[in-house]
């Protein structure tokens, strides 16, 4: 029986068991470098691991020789974007991934991916492993997808979640990784380091340390290559200036006068409604300027318009069919279209687009997560121009750039402790 608190956070502190197999270094591709070659045999080592690396420190590399290398068959759940460019990237590996819709089109071993609307088409005992892509998607405590996914693999006997931001939006975004893979119940985790007040659930001050320690035993965290023992040439980001678009409004909606009176979803839904018109012709404005341009749209109107009024615009909306989707990302990247008008929902997670360097956000919402996400699609290692973002909203919304920012540094702080625990963890 726990005596005291203080003892109570030690024992829950305890590190995971590792549950995985020992891989030895010249049984991982050659092509990866040798810092992502430990992260893979770590991740083997473990079992039941997450990693959370940043933007372009080549996520699926990684977790397609930890899929090769765990279990004869293994399951990759993809966003649908990304699905078709993990194909693509796996051929550099010299390794076949095929896509199915259901389980029905599984028939043999080697790795397979789906996305997350097919996922609970696949029987999870066809699988010795599961690989989650964007595993962000963890995100919503009490979402269907969320519940979903955690219940379906909770037998599977190998489990990776790989995401570049953990819990950016709401830091319990840490408990739903721990209970897919098997580590812990978020209730649990959430009575023993976490504290819920008018902001939220946040940890408790005293139980920082005993959280990072216990989390380094299972997720390994990189913000560049040197975080776990690698060089860091050729990994530093060109510059990026985050030019502020503010959009004067001379009226307001009925009862939003000032920002501090933004209230909830509804009241930000109305702003941003209301201040439509201006910010589409300032982002217009912009995108109308020479080279390639990523327009980031969060209201069906806003990117209707955008697209309609820009030269060589094409908006991917959610309506487009999949493959069709697939084909203008492509384009794209091939620079065979000039301006890629879409919403962070539908490209923001798992993209390459490293051939432009300019983008726009029509208006921003609080979530940290797509915000950050979206500009990694062009500022990732690999970016040879500097990447300018120009964030147009309007005078009424600086409530939420606030709120925005904020968001990032608490994102920031916790993975500066997760690393500087892991080092200490790792072997």
């Amino acid at each position: 029986m726990v005596s005291t608190y203080a003892a109570f956070l030690e024992n829950k502190a305890a590190l995971a068991p590792a549950s995985g197999i020992d891989i030895d270094d010249d049984a991982v591709n050659w092509m990866l470098h040798p810092w992502q070659r430990q992260i893979v045999r770590d991740c083997c080592r473990i079992g039941r691991a997450a990693i959370f690396a940043d933007c372009g420190l080549g996520k699926t590399f990684m977790q397609l020789e930890w899929a090769r290398l765990i279990s004869h068959r293994t399951l990759i759940v993809a966003p649908l974007s990304v699905a078709r460019q993990t194909v693509n990237e796996a051929k550099k590996l010299y390794l076949d991934v095929t896509y199915a819709r259901t389980g029905d089109e599984v028939d043999g071993d080697g790795i397979w991916i789906t996305n997350y609307e097919m996922a609970d088409k696949f029987d999870p005992a066809m699988f010795d492993a599961v690989v989650l892509d964007e595993s962000s998607i963890l995100k919503n405590a009490t979402g269907v997808m969320r519940n979903r996914l955690i219940t379906q693999w909770a037998d599977t006997k190998y489990r990776l979640a790989c995401t570049a931001t953990p819990a950016p939006n709401d830091i319990t975004e840490l408990t739903n990784h721990a209970e897919f893979l098997g580590h812990m119940p978020r209730n649990e985790m959430l009575a023993a380091w976490f504290i819920h007040d008018n902001d939220g659930w946040r940890i408790k001050g005293h139980a920082r340390g005993p959280l990072f320690r216990w989390m380094s035993s299972w997720a390994i965290a990189a913000r560049f290559p040197s975080d776990v023992g690698g060089d860091d040439t050729g990994y530093r980001l060109p510059a990026l200036t985050i030019v502020p678009e503010v959009v004067h409004v001379d009226n307001a909606p009925e009862g939003q006068l000032f920002a501090t009176e933004l209230g909830g979803i509804g009241g930000r839904s109305q702003v941003r409604r209301f201040t439509l018109d201006d910010r589409v012709g300032r982002a217009v404005d912009i995108a109308s300027r020479p080279g390639q341009w990523i327009v980031w749209c969060g209201l069906n109107d806003e990117a209707d318009q955008v697209a309609a009024a820009v030269d060589g615009a094409v908006n991917v909306d959610g309506a487009m069919d999949p493959d069709d989707k697939a084909d203008t990302f492509e384009a794209f990247q091939d620079s065979k279209v000039r301006v890629l008008v879409t919403k962070p929902a539908i490209a923001g997670f798992g993209m390459n687009f490293q051939n432009a360097h300019q983008m726009i956000f029509v208006g921003i919402s609080d979530s940290y997560e797509r915000y950050y996400q979206s500009i990694r699609r062009c500022w990732r290692f690999g970016q040879s121009e500097p990447v300018d973002v120009h964030i147009v909203v309007s005078d009424l919304e600086s409530q939420i750039v606030t709120n925005v920012r904020n968001k990032e540094r608490e994102a920031s702080k916790m993975t500066a402790e997760l690393v500087a625990n892991m080092r200490g963890i790792q072997p």
